[in-house]
Formats: structure tokens, C-alpha cells, sequence
């Protein structure tokens, strides 16, 4: 299967693990990824709060515009540039006025976009175009007593709501756990915020969301989390010391991309798995695996 794939910013630099994981494990699932040419940010949180919302999204439309000529379903693995992305796509292909008045600006630049590219979520994609099935026989390590905590984070799946699994209960990430042989434990706090960029001017918001999600994983039996989500997994790993400070906890749980966890189970060289970039280190958890520095 071929998609375009979209890295966004994160990507390339606080989510480095995910792109050095997703890529090999895409190659071992055969998904043929052609990065968009030329792409540019998503412009993410705070760009329409700065330029406003057509500004940003004609930001967004024009990677759209870019990724058309190939004709392939747009792959997206942070959450943010998802949200931005499919609801940029969606309103070009409800909206005949905002779609006339951004291919204005694209032409500026000369690009147009059509409306005819579907924007997937890493997590759909592997699960609804993959498949579980296939996924499970590629599984070289089963994650055999390995507990997992699977944050899906808020916004993954309520930027376009029902689009690929349920917006309060998702499913979809535990499935992907499950198929890799661990043990997807009960997690309340799945679709929960972290306090994604308040950490930069309001810390302490993240790291009061962030401790009560951590709560939840620890008290479910988690050893480990996961999630699809760049600022999920920054603000819950970056931040655990500070919070084990804050509140004289003893957090622990190291916090992993999905694509990370995939690497392991498909036993793929150890450079795959990006292990060395989790600042909370992830070996004690699994070393009765067989997982070493």
C-alpha cells in the first residue's frame, strides 16, 4: 500500500523516536511512504491564533494541494497535524466558499487543491488497511506479560469524530497492543488531555493532568504507555520527574510511540525502536523480554 506521508514538525524534532520507528515498520508491513515534497507546517495550535484561521488553513490546504498530484491517501502520525489537516480537507469538501477562497491564496503560490485525498491516522491506517490479522503474524517478540497503558490522547480521535474509531471509548489502540502480544490493561483516562502546550507558559496545568493520567496507567497495573500522539508523549515522559517533584510521587513508566512497541515485537534491528531518545528509560519494563541498552 502507498501513501503520501505527511512527518510535520515534531517529527523531525521532539518526536524524532516516531519517525525512526514508523519508517521501518512500515517497510516491514510493506507501506510505501513518499514523503510530501516541499511540505510546510500544519501551523499546528497557536498559528490561527496568531494569522486566524484561514490562514492557517490555507497553510494546511497547501500540503493537500502538494500531496494531490500523487493521488494517495495522506498518512499523518501527530495528532495535531491530523486534527489541522482533516478539517482543513473536510471543510474544502463542505464549504464550496472557503474552498474558493483558499485555492485564491494556493494559486498565489501556483497550487490548487480539488478535495479528492482522504487524510488517515497512523492508528486507522494500521489497523483498517493493514490489518490486525497481518499485524499479529509479523510479530517476531510477543509481548508476552507486558502491560500496556494505550493513551490515545484528545485530540486523535475527536478532530474528525467517528471517523476511524469512538471518540470517548477508543478502541483501536488497545487492538493494535493486543496484537502484539501485551496486555492492553483498563485505562479511564485514555482519551484525556495532557495539557498539551500549556506546558510552555502554564506548566503546572500539564503537570496536573499529566499526574492524574499517570495515576490511572499505575493504578491500572500499566508498566508501560503508549501512545500516537507527539505532545501526549512529551509532556507525559519530559515532564514525570518534575511532577514525581511537584507532588512526591515516584512515576516511572516510561512512555512510547505505538510505532515503538511495533519495532520491538517485530524484533527489528534496535536502532528501529529508537529506544535511546525516552527519557524515561523503558529497559526495566522490558528487559523479561529480552530488550536491552
Amino acid at each position: 500500500m502507498r501513501y503520501s506521508v505527511y512527518p510535520g514538525c515534531s517529527l523531525e524534532a521532539t518526536a524524532l523516536s516516531y519517525m525512526k520507528s514508523l519508517e521501518p515498520v512500515a517497510e516491514a508491513l510493506g507501506m510505501h511512504l513518499e514523503e510530501i515534497p516541499d511540505w510546510n507546517c500544519c501551523g499546528a495550535s497557536v498559528a490561527s491564533g496568531v494569522v486566524g484561521d484561514f490562514a492557517q488553513q490555507v497553510m494546511t490546504a497547501r500540503n493537500l494541494a502538494l500531496a494531490e498530484e500523487k493521488g494517495l491517501d495522506i498518512l499523518v502520525a501527530c495528532s495535531s497535524c491530523y486534527m489541522n489537516m482533516g478539517l482543513t480537507n473536510k471543510r474544502f469538501k463542505d464549504d464550496a466558499h472557503f474552498a474558493k477562497l483558499a485555492n485564491e491564496a494556493l494559486a498565489v503560490g501556483g497550487l490548487k487543491y480539488n478535495g479528492t485525498l482522504r487524510v488517515r491516522q497512523i492508528v486507522d491506517a494500521l489497523v483498517n488497511d493493514i490489518g490486525l490479522d497481518k499485524i499479529k503474524a509479523r510479530v517476531k517478540r510477543p509481548l508476552t506479560g507486558l502491560k500496556v497503558a494505550g493513551y490515545v490522547g484528545c485530540q486523535t480521535v475527536r478532530a474528525l469524530p467517528w471517523e476511524y474509531d469512538d471518540p470517548e471509548r477508543p478502541v483501536l489502540l488497545d487492538q493494535l497492543v493486543e496484537a502484539l502480544g501485551a496486555t492492553a490493561v483498563p485505562f479511564p483516562m485514555k482519551a484525556r488531555c495532557c495539557g498539551s502546550s500549556h506546558a510552555i507558559a502554564q506548566t503546572e496545568i500539564v503537570l496536573d493532568c499529566s499526574r492524574e493520567i499517570l495515576e490511572s496507567a499505575r493504578s491500572n497495573g500499566a508498566s508501560m504507555m503508549v501512545t500516537p500522539c507527539p505532545m501526549c508523549q512529551l509532556n507525559i515522559d519530559a515532564y514525570q520527574g518534575m511532577i514525581n517533584k511537584t507532588y512526591n510521587t515516584n512515576y516511572a513508566i516510561p512512555t512510547l510511540f505505538i510505532t515503538q512497541l511495533m519495532a520491538i515485537a517485530f524484533d527489528l534491528p534496535p536502532e528501529a525502536s529508537a529506544l535511546k531518545y525516552c527519557i524515561v528509560s523503558p529497559y526495566e519494563a522490558l528487559a523479561p523480554l529480552g530488550v536491552g541498552k
